[in-house]
């Protein structure tokens, strides 16, 4: 049944034409589906302060305080998705070390973040007042930023020194609450031609199934067909990316 299969090209064809039909279909929900974030995080101690009788103190301190552990931690935040998104609000915070300076940056411009209003409003002393002990705790432990325009591909870069409470790798995270989004935690990918190499893999992979079909409705060959077919297999990644450029651009170029 197989080879009646095989040497029919015109049941072959209309598998093919079928195949990508339902593989289109799928690929319009995947570019169309729920947005996903990704954010990934990297620490470096910069700051330990020891006692030694012998060979002598190391103190590190912030505003006279002494502090153990000192760490400079960056957070990447990536739009994965294929869509652009407004007035996103994300959160930084951490239960085990207390933030103090911060640095953030649109990765790629000359732009950076701001509080939210209310996060502001929260931190807001009086001239000539000092900071409530709730606010000051409050500064330690979390940050509320806006995002006016989170484009697809874009990241998002904050940097925090921070004092870690106990002798372990301090954890800092992230929370997002926008409609349509999700957020995960996670190494980020690397890219081909801009495009994660996951996602490139999989729109490469329904390509292919596409590219083997004709393939095989065409050549009378098997041997040739599997060579045809093994090599685009070595570069399914490099086609599902070029695809999904390509497709980002027509979107772009009809104002999708």
């Amino acid at each position: 049944m197989l080879d009646a299969i095989v040497n029919n090209k015109y049941l072959l064809t209309a598998i093919s034409t079928l195949g990508g039909i339902a593989i289109t279909v799928f690929t319009q929900q995947l570019l169309n589906r729920r947005g996903r974030f990704r954010y990934s995080v990297t620490h470096t101690r910069v700051g330990v302060s020891t006692d030694d009788a012998i060979f002598g103190s190391v103190k590190v301190t912030w505003n006279n305080n002494l502090i153990a552990n000192l760490f400079l931690s960056t957070v990447d935040l990536v739009n994965e998705s294929m869509r652009d998104y407004e007035n996103v609000i994300v959160k930084t915070f951490s239960n085990d070390t207390d933030l103090l300076t911060e640095r953030t940056e649109v990765v790629g411009t000359t732009h950076f973040l701001k509080w939210t209003d209310e996060f502001a409003k929260e931190l807001e002393v009086t001239p000539g007042q000092q900071p409530t002990q709730a606010q000051v705790s409050l500064y330690r432990r979390e940050r509320n930023y806006l995002i006016p325009t989170m484009n697809r591909g874009q990241a998002i870069r904050f940097t925090f020194l921070n004092a870690a409470k106990t002798q372990n790798q301090p954890t800092l995270w992230l929370d997002i609450v926008h409609k349509g989004v999700k957020l995960h935690y996670g190494i980020a990918h690397n890219k081909i031609f801009g495009v994660s190499q996951p996602t490139a893999g999989y729109v490469g992979l329904m390509i292919g199934i596409i590219f083997v079909g004709i393939v095989i409705s065409l050549s009378h060959t098997v041997w040739i067909s599997c060579v045809i077919s093994l090599a685009y297999g070595l570069f399914a990644q490099i086609f599902g990316a070029i695809t999904l450029k390509v497709w980002r651009w027509l979107q772009n170029l009809f104002g999708g």
